[in-house]
């Protein structure tokens, strides 16, 4: 992976997985999965956030293309535990501060469900069926778990991120513009 010719294969794989994956529904939303993150990508970078924050906010649902559990398993009652198979497949690639971010976002949801007054009420319908599914709120106990984690705070950042990129045809850069961003934070 150190070598320039790995990496580009790295970034081939990601862009093609995005584009040519990404076209199925994004939950009960009038987006797809490529058009959500090219919206939390470009959130974010509007927000001038840094490279490793741009890259997790565009792959973080990755785990939804490396299932096969369908494009919306929450509606069969499933917890297709996204979060963790996006880590798991990014984590060979990408260092904590992309990595993290993205293992962290659905508990950030639960987080900010419990910290956050009237954040559930914002929630869109298929995050509030996802939400039971993922433990609802988090207790007492687990919010100060979660805020002595080191990616906390970018795993908040990219969970409002995710909750805003559900617009039906919002015009984003295309995927292509953020590949250098993501090249950026692969490990040497």
């Amino acid at each position: 992976m150190g070598d320039a010719g790995g990496r580009a294969a790295i970034i081939t794989e990601l862009q093609a997985m995005l584009e040519g994956r990404g076209d199925g529904r994004y939950g009960l939303h009038d987006v797809t999965q490529k058009e959500h993150a090219l919206q939390a990508a470009w959130l974010a970078e509007q927000d001038g956030c840094p490279d490793a924050l741009v890259a997790a906010a565009l792959l973080h649902d990755v785990g939804h293309l490396v299932h096969d559990l369908g494009e919306d398993a929450a509606e069969a009652g499933i917890d297709d535990r996204h979060e963790e198979r996006g880590h798991a497949w990014l984590a060979d690639a990408f260092g904590p501060e992309v990595t993290e971010p993205v293992r962290l976002h659905v508990a950030a949801k639960r987080y900010l469900c419990a910290t956050e007054a009237g954040y559930f009420a914002r929630l869109s319908p298929d995050s509030v069926l996802s939400l039971s599914l993922q433990g609802g709120p988090m207790s007492d106990k687990e919010v100060a778990s979660f805020r002595a984690l080191p990616h906390h705070a970018a795993a908040v950042q990219l969970r409002r991120y995710d909750e805003r990129a559900k617009v039906a045809g919002l015009a984003t850069p295309p995927v292509a513009h953020f590949m250098p961003a993501v090249a950026r934070c692969l490990r040497r």
